[in-house]
């Protein structure tokens, strides 16, 4: 069983890269990626570790691209984190995040949930926030329950807080993917907010720009949208990944490898994305 989808507290995870190797070895994972959020950072500690806890460690990143409706998330498979013009290009994307916090700040404080930044940037081992530690630190203040209330009332997009940043094109961001010799697979499409006949018409879209995978099993994919989904992928010749979205503390509910309970990623899929590369 493997885990392609998971985060570090270099993005908004709640586990360092050497405590999720060692979470995959103890679950019996033959294989994991790290998918920080618009950052590589993580990457080079991530591959250490999984070498030393017996796990294949696959080098990865989650971009947020920019589209008209939905979110949009494209994963980067076998990227090479060194590589310097895709990490210029997510420098400007975090750059856009810093932003983009700013504003929600602000937005709390007018809503009635005042915040210092130092509250939020005090719940992060890294350099890095994101919507999940302001959700934290308002559950910490008790404006909200928990979480998933922060984020269903304040931080989720079209609520009161949420604030637009820059992203990259899908384009773009499929290209800065495959410069740095990586395997370009959309994430989550249900998050595209389409309809089946819809999103195959834009799966073949992005197909012709580089897209060579789509996120087939997924926390969040019921048992017929990983069949819909499947039958996407054959008809339009992409490969097939799959995760949990692991974050650690942020979503509890949410465990490695196996999602809600039942999730299950074939092995196999690893030698199909890894024979996309170059």
């Amino acid at each position: 069983m493997i885990d392609l989808h998971m985060h570090s507290t270099f993005s908004d995870g709640t586990l360092t890269p050497e405590a999720l190797a060692e979470l995959a070895a103890g679950f019996g994972l033959t294989a994991i990626a790290l998918t920080d959020h618009d950052g590589m950072d993580g990457i080079a500690r991530f591959l250490v570790a999984c070498e030393k806890d017996g796990v294949r460690g696959i080098s990865g990143v989650e971009i947020s691209a920019q589209v008209s409706k939905g979110t949009m998330h494209i994963l980067g498979y076998f990227v090479d984190h060194t590589d310097e013009e895709l990490e210029a290009a997510l420098v400007r994307i975090r750059n856009g995040r810093e932003v983009r916090n700013k504003e929600i700040l602000e937005k709390l404080n007018a809503l009635g949930c005042p915040l210092d930044w130092e509250d939020v940037a005090a719940l992060t081992d890294e350099d890095v926030v994101g919507r999940p530690h302001f959700a934290m630190a308002m559950q910490a203040r008790g404006y909200v329950r928990d979480k998933i209330e922060a984020f269903d009332r304040y931080l989720a997009k079209g609520k009161p807080a949420y604030a637009e940043r820059f992203r990259l094109g899908p384009a773009e961001s499929i290209a800065a993917i495959r410069k740095a010799g990586g395997v370009p697979v959309l994430a989550h499409p249900s998050t595209l907010q389409l309809g089946n006949k819809a999103l195959r018409k834009t799966l073949g879209e992005y197909r012709d720009m580089g897209l060579q995978g789509v996120e087939v099993y997924y926390s969040e994919h019921t048992h017929d949208m990983e069949q819909v989904y499947k039958q996407m992928a054959r008809e339009l010749g992409l490969a097939m990944s799959g995760g949990s979205d692991f974050h650690g503390d942020v979503n509890p509910k949410i465990r490695m490898g196996i999602g809600f309970g039942r999730l299950r990623v074939p092995d196999t899929l690893v030698a199909e994305l890894e024979a996309r590369r170059g």
